[in-house]
């Protein structure tokens, strides 16, 4: 789903440690109004992911310097850019283990041109739909992404930029349980273990976050904790 002629195209990164699929990726991708950047290992993908802000990501499994099953969980830490897998890797324990790391798609080789591209419309798709939908209403609380506004009974909402950024994970996600692994990975792009004192950290923020949207902080109706697992936002 390239963007129209009026914006910046859609920027996919490719990565497989192949030539010729790396070259079949960029001339066909490049055909159908995507800007393509290319890369041969797991390195190169986890620093494009910064340095070229890609809006896809194509990544090949079976790269020379890192496994592609580590480069997701690395490319997780700093992007939520949907992650297709292309991979010769055909076991179900092998596509487990890639979503479960945060992939979203998986195909494998040899693969058919058509289907490639149907996939990369529908992750883009999905994106868009997640990301575009402007406003968010549950209960008291409007949050309208446009313009970073948080209101509650129609009252602006002041909220940290971390605050901010956690809530708009869980409006994401909203119905659904967030792990308290994957808020640490997506807001301090590190691994809990990595932080110490992780949880007491995102317990005082959850909390912060709460006195401020909820009626009764005590008795959250929003923000749910799941028990040992994370925290859900109650959607309507």
């Amino acid at each position: 789903m390239p963007k129209d002629d009026h914006r910046l195209p859609m920027k996919v990164l490719a990565v497989d440690d192949d030539k010729s699929i790396r070259k079949f990726l960029s001339v066909s991708l490049a055909a159908c109004g995507y800007q393509v950047l290319t890369g041969e290992n797991g390195l190169q993908a986890i620093e494009a992911v910064s340095s070229f802000r890609p809006d896809v990501i194509i990544l090949d499994l079976g790269l020379p310097d890192i496994d592609g099953l580590e480069v997701i969980e690395e490319i997780r830490k700093q992007s939520r850019a949907p992650i297709i897998i292309l991979s010769v890797r055909d076991r179900q324990e092998d596509k487990i283990r890639a979503l479960d790391n945060g992939a979203d798609d998986y195909l494998t080789k040899p693969f058919r041109t058509g289907e490639l591209h149907a996939r990369l419309r529908a992750v883009l798709r999905r994106t868009s739909q997640a990301e575009e939908e402007s406003v968010f209403k549950s209960g008291s609380l409007c949050v309208d992404y446009a313009r970073r506004l948080v209101m509650v009974n129609n009252k602006e909402i002041e909220l940290t930029p971390t605050e901010y950024d956690i809530l708009r994970l869980l409006v994401l996600q909203a119905g659904k349980v967030v792990t308290q692994r994957t808020i640490f990975r997506q807001i301090w792009n590190r691994e809990p273990g990595e932080h110490e004192g992780a949880g007491h950290l995102l317990r005082v923020t959850i909390s912060h976050l709460r006195k401020k949207i909820e009626p009764n902080p005590a008795q959250p109706e929003l923000i749910i904790t799941e028990p040992a697992v994370g925290y859900r936002l109650r959607a309507e």
